[in-house]
Order: structure tokens, then C-alpha cells, then sequence
């Protein structure tokens, strides 16, 4: 995955963006106002830290050793992925999806809606 690939991934969600409080160089992609990704995509070797379900985090880290806990970040809710080309792009954009489920899933409903999430619509509910 490359750095314009990732981006890409990330800003395809509904209503995120991306900021730069901590420095020019760290892009952190946010969903109402809460990070779901953070990257320095001009790093040398790219990665991006992304939240995840603790259990998952768990397993995902003891199965891949492209994934390791969440760089200065609560290691319990967020991994960084090396992109090294050992994972697939797939699951990456998985990660990236699961995520942003995650931060939007904290939110009112009313946001929700907003960004028509289909997390309201439940599992095997039809899409229209």
C-alpha cells in the first residue's frame, strides 16, 4: 500500500478528514472530531496506527508481526501496522474500516445518521 493509497482509504469514509495537530508531518484522519488513523505518510517506512477491539488487537499482534501495539498510543485499543507488503491491502483497509466503525459506533445516533452509517442498519440488513 502507498502512501496516496492510504490516504485515499481513509478519506473514502463517510465524513472524515484529515488534520495535523501534532506536526506537518503526522496526518491524523478523524471522524467527528475523534482519530480513527494516524500516519506520517512521508515516512521512510510507512505504517498507520489504527483503534481496535482490544481482544483483536491481541490475536492480530500474535499472528502478524507487521502489527504491534499503538505507537504512544493506549496499546489496548490501537496497533501500528508496518506496510511493508506482508499484509495484504485487503485486510489493511479492513483495519482502516473496522476502525472508523469503531470511533463511530461511540457516537450519538444523531451523528450517525448523519454520516449514514451502516452500522445502524445491522447485521444482513439490506442496503438501498
Amino acid at each position: 500500500m502507498t502512501p496516496s493509497e492510504l490516504k485515499a482509504a481513509c478519506l473514502g469514509l463517510s465524513g472524515a478528514e484529515e488534520t495535523f495537530p501534532f506536526n506537518p508531518e503526522t496526518s491524523v484522519f478523524k471522524v467527528a472530531g475523534k482519530m480513527f488513523a494516524i500516519s506520517d505518510l512521508g515516512a521512510p517506512a510507512l505504517g498507520v496506527s489504527l483503534k481496535c477491539d482490544p481482544d483483536l488487537a491481541v490475536r492480530l499482534r500474535a499472528e502478524y508481526p507487521a502489527i504491534t501495539g499503538g505507537w504512544h498510543l493506549n496499546k489496548r485499543h490501537w496497533n501500528t501496522v508496518a506496510l511493508d507488503g506482508t499484509l495484504p491491502d485487503v485486510m489493511v483497509c479492513e483495519m482502516i474500516e473496522d476502525s472508523y466503525d469503531l470511533v463511530v459506533a461511540g457516537l450519538p445516533r444523531r451523528q450517525q445518521l448523519l454520516l449514514d452509517w451502516p452500522g445502524l442498519r445491522g447485521p444482513g440488513a439490506e442496503q438501498g
